[in-house]
């Protein structure tokens, strides 16, 4: 009976360091379209779709969940890369990290900074979240989905003319909303400073919680966010989250609130992310 027990047990660790180890292979989507593109971040994935429609499959490295200023890429996402034809880069420093493996695994693959074209304040790689940096952005992704696929040029820029204009009412609607809050000069605090170009672009000021901050700098911000009135501390999951909750209990009916710049739905995120904000601040 002890032997059998024993036997038992084995077989059940063996089940559950095979189940630990299965789940841990990476899956990449099909690289079966007329252009196979990898992508950093998932607003990418939404530019790239509405430029190419039907004609392109997106691989993103750093999908749902993940933070990708610390994110190292597995082997098996390196190694789906061969399939792909061209990866639109974003500037964010990890990729720095990530291209040297990149070339090993994937040698043949056209690499395109999607933000070379964007006027980019003090190295801010956040020109995802501005409508007006992401038209910059769109160019771009159309001439390299021309690149590699020029028979199907003619969807590619009437897909790019039809982007632009939805940038354009997206920039306009956003800009309505600020002017019929009056939030033109007025603040919001977030823990990570991802909003700026956002702000620029809409007549805000953004405040960020400083990377390990200190009490004393809490306090410092805690007293600038009394003056101003500001209750409400926006923070981006996967990020430093005690900050701004520590932060949040030293205001007067202080609370925390997600702003999410990675969320795939990119449009309808910009949308509710001027909603928040022309109620809020400050």
């Amino acid at each position: 009976m002890r032997n059998l027990t024993r036997f038992i047990l084995l077989l059940l660790l063996i089940t559950l360091l095979a189940g630990c180890g299965g789940g841990e292979k990476y899956q990449a989507p099909p690289a079966n379209a007329e252009v196979n593109v990898a992508v950093s971040i998932l607003p990418q994935q939404y530019f790239v779709r509405k430029i190419g429609g039907e004609h392109v499959s997106v691989l993103v490295m750093a999908g749902p969940g993940i933070n990708p200023l610390h994110y190292q890429p597995p082997k098996g996402q390196l190694e789906a890369l061969k399939e792909r034809d061209i990866y639109f880069l974003m500037g964010i420093p990890s990729e720095k990290t990530w291209l040297a493996s990149i070339a090993e695994k994937a040698p043949d693959i056209i690499l395109l900074d999607s933000s070379q074209e964007v006027d980019k304040s003090n190295g801010d790689p956040h020109v995802w979240l501005s409508p007006q940096r992401v038209a910059q952005q769109a160019q771009t992704i159309a001439q390299g989905l021309i690149a590699v696929d020029p028979d199907h040029e003619a969807d590619y820029r009437a897909n790019l003319q039809a982007f632009l204009a939805e940038l354009d009412k997206l920039d306009a609607d956003i800009r309505r909303v600020m002017e019929k809050n009056n939030t033109a000069g007025k603040t919001f605090i977030v823990s990570h400073p991802a909003w700026s170009y956002f702000a620029q672009d809409y007549g805000l000021t953004m405040l960020s919680i400083p990377e390990n901050a200190t009490d004393a700098q809490l306090q410092a911000l805690a007293d600038q966010a009394k003056a101003k009135g500001i209750d409400i501390i926006f923070y981006q999951r996967g990020f430093d989250e005690k900050s701004p909750e520590k932060l949040s209990q030293m205001l007067e009916g202080g609370r925390v609130m997600p702003m999410e710049p990675l969320n795939p739905s990119w449009e309808p995120n910009l949308r509710s992310v001027s909603m928040m904000l022309a109620r809020s601040v400050k």
